[in-house]
């Protein structure tokens, strides 16, 4: 479970209808909630597929018992107001052969426009929590760690990061301290990372 929380990339399983089992945290951050939020939705009240033949492909299959990779181009307006395009990689998998197999669901983001995608000169600036946890971050520490240094709990530091996220734009942790130096949050050229005053 740690691992497919770990994993970069948007990723679902649905059950052979297509309703949620379980996310990652990459995707419940796309949707901007918590992976709990997400379980039990039907996977395509989040996406509007661009061609409903893809979609018609894929259940024609599952009833046949096919094992394959399919893709639907889709449409979504993300978490943050942003629409996005992307296109879901659909994988068919199941424990044993004879079992109906679940659908592991990979979202690959090919673009996000919105008026809440900004340039990073109009960006809210963290606030000290958030500032001290991005310094952490960039001197390589873990979320526990982060936690301890700060005396929140290790959820208190993902909630913190995940509102800078949103307000940000940023899809991972590398992009939040990369922004944090573009924003003068951080001081450059500097090791331990520090903040600007």
């Amino acid at each position: 479970m740690v691992l497919f929380d770990r994993i970069p990339m948007p990723v679902a399983v649905c059950d052979p209808y297509g309703d949620v089992r379980l996310v990652n945290a990459a995707f419940a951050l796309e949707w901007g909630t918590t992976a709990g939020r997400l379980k039990g939705r039907a996977i395509l009240d989040l996406f509007v597929p661009v061609d409903e033949a893809q979609v018609d492909r894929i259940a024609q299959a599952l009833k046949a018992r096919r094992r394959s990779r399919y893709t639907v181009a889709v449409a979504w307006i993300g978490g943050n107001g942003a629409r996005r395009r992307g296109e879901l990689i659909v994988d068919t998998v199941s424990e044993t052969a004879h079992r109906v197999p679940d659908l592991l669901v990979t979202v690959r983001v090919f673009d996000a426009t919105a008026a809440s995608d900004r340039p990073p000169s109009a960006a809210a600036p963290p606030h000290p929590q958030e500032a001290r946890i991005l310094a952490l971050l960039a001197a390589g520490a873990t979320t526990a760690r982060a936690a301890r240094e700060t005396g929140l709990t290790t959820d208190g530091v993902t909630y913190h990061l995940r509102q800078l996220s949103r307000r940000w734009g940023a899809s991972n942790r590398t992009e939040l301290v990369a922004r944090a130096y573009a924003e003068g949050v951080l001081v450059a050229g500097e090791w331990p990372p520090r903040l600007a005053t």
